[in-house]
C-alpha cells in the first residue's frame, strides 16, 4: 500500500483539506520532534492491541512525531527470583524507552474485566523515581483498549488510575474498540468507522496537549515537598 492511499497519511475532508494540519504545525513548532512511546499489552501472534498500536504509531508519524513501539515479548515478571531483572535486556530496553519518551500511548486488551497481566507487568517495571529522576512525572498519556465483545471501559479505567499514580497527565479522551476482530482488514488495517475517528481524536489530543506542556516540563516537575526537604538539608 502506498502512502498516498494510506488513511493515516491522507485524512481529508470532501474538499480535500488536511484535517490534521493544525496539529502537525503545533508539533513542527517544537524545537525537536515530540518523542512518543507506544505500549501494548499482548504477546499473541494475532494481537489486535498490537495492530491498533501500529495504527497509532502511523498517525503519530504522520503528525511529525518521533515514535517507538515497545514489543513486550520476553519481558519477565517484576522481581522474578529466577533471573536478574535489573540487568535483563528487555527491562533495560523498556526503561530506556520510558526515559526517552516525552509522551506515551497505552493500549491493552480487556481480559477478565481488566487490563492484561502483560500491560501491568510493563508498568510495574517503571519506577516512580530513579536516581533523583522521575521518569514519568509530567509526561502526557493517552489510553485505549480493545475488547472481544461489546464495548467496555474497565481496562481504560484501570490504566487511568495507573497513569495518575505514575504522576502523568492522562488526557480526558480515550478510545475503546469493541469486537476488535471485526474492526480490521485482512491486511491488519483499521476499517473506516466512528471507532477509527475516535482514535484519531485521541491521538490528536495527545499531541496537542503534549505540545502545550513541553515548555513547562521543568515547572511541572518542581515539587514543593521536595524543595522543603532540601531546605532542611
Amino acid at each position: 500500500m502506498s502512502l498516498d492511499n494510506d488513511w493515516c497519511y491522507k485524512i481529508a475532508s470532501e474538499k480535500g483539506n488536511d484535517e490534521l494540519a493544525k496539529t502537525r504545525v503545533m508539533q513542527e513548532n517544537l524545537a525537536n520532534p515530540l518523542r512518543v512511546l507506544v505500549l501494548y499489552g499482548s504477546n499473541r501472534e494475532k494481537s489486535y492491541s498490537r495492530l491498533l498500536s501500529f495504527e497509532v504509531a502511523r498517525l503519530l508519524h504522520y503528525l511529525g512525531c518521533d515514535v517507538r513501539v515497545y514489543d513486550p515479548r520476553g519481558l519477565p515478571l517484576r522481581d522474578d527470583p529466577s533471573i536478574s531483572t535489573s540487568t535483563h535486556p528487555k527491562v533495560n530496553e523498556l526503561l530506556d524507552c520510558i526515559a526517552w519518551s516525552q509522551a506515551q500511548f497505552w493500549c491493552s486488551p480487556e481480559q477478565h474485566g481488566n487490563m492484561t497481566g502483560i500491560m501491568k507487568t510493563m508498568i510495574d517495571h517503571i519506577p516512580l523515581s530513579s536516581q533523583a529522576i522521575r521518569p514519568t512525572q509530567g509526561k502526557v498519556l493517552a489510553i485505549a483498549q480493545v475488547s472481544g465483545g461489546s464495548q467496555s471501559f474497565n481496562a481504560l479505567n484501570s490504566m487511568r488510575i495507573l497513569g495518575r499514580w505514575m504522576r502523568m497527565f492522562t488526557i480526558p479522551n480515550q478510545a475503546s474498540l469493541p469486537k476488535a476482530y471485526t474492526q480490521f482488514t485482512a491486511e491488519g488495517r483499521l476499517t473506516n468507522s466512528s471507532n477509527r475517528s475516535r482514535l484519531v481524536d485521541v491521538v490528536e489530543e495527545l499531541v496537542k496537549i503534549s505540545c502545550i506542556l513541553q515548555d513547562h516540563q521543568a515547572i511541572l516537575g518542581d515539587r514543593f515537598s521536595e524543595r522543603k526537604e532540601s531546605y532542611k538539608n
